[in-house]
């Protein structure tokens, strides 16, 4: 392996000047570093939380769950926790597993979503069209 140099400038060197006059120029200042925010929720996170919840008010088991869906139970468990993305067949089977809709599923993510905390995101103008949102929301992935 090779070593590390430290990189020398012109002024480093004795031997060596710069061209030109040096000025000093004002200094600008130090962009700012954003504050920190709590992470928003995956999309995957929120609807397998809803899912869970639905399957526990019903008393099923993640097997009696993921047999109507036709899903093994393994699936089933990672889209509970939030560790799979599945496509959006197998959440409306899982839901249908649940008597849901998937529009159900989706109204009820984006309104947890819609409701969670979230830190500065951009500029203000973002932020007044969502909170002007009002009826139906359609998602698109």
């Amino acid at each position: 392996m090779g070593h590390l140099l430290p990189l020398r400038t012109p002024s480093d060197r004795p031997d060596v000047r710069a061209p030109g006059p040096r000025t000093t120029e004002p200094r600008t200042p130090e962009p700012r570093a954003p504050e920190p925010r709590t992470p928003e929720p995956l999309w995957r996170e929120v609807t397998g939380e809803l899912l869970r919840e639905r399957r526990h008010v019903r008393g099923e088991k993640l097997s009696e769950t993921a047999s109507r869906a036709g899903i093994s139970t393994q699936y089933l468990s990672e889209v509970e926790r939030g560790r799979k993305d599945p496509s959006s067949e197998v959440l409306s089977a899982v839901a249908g597993a649940l008597d849901l809709t998937l529009r159900d599923l989706a109204v009820a993510a984006a309104r947890r979503l819609y409701a969670a905390p979230a830190g500065p995101v951009g500029p203000a103008s973002i932020r007044q069209d969502v909170g002007a949102l009002r009826g139906p929301l359609a998602l698109a992935a």
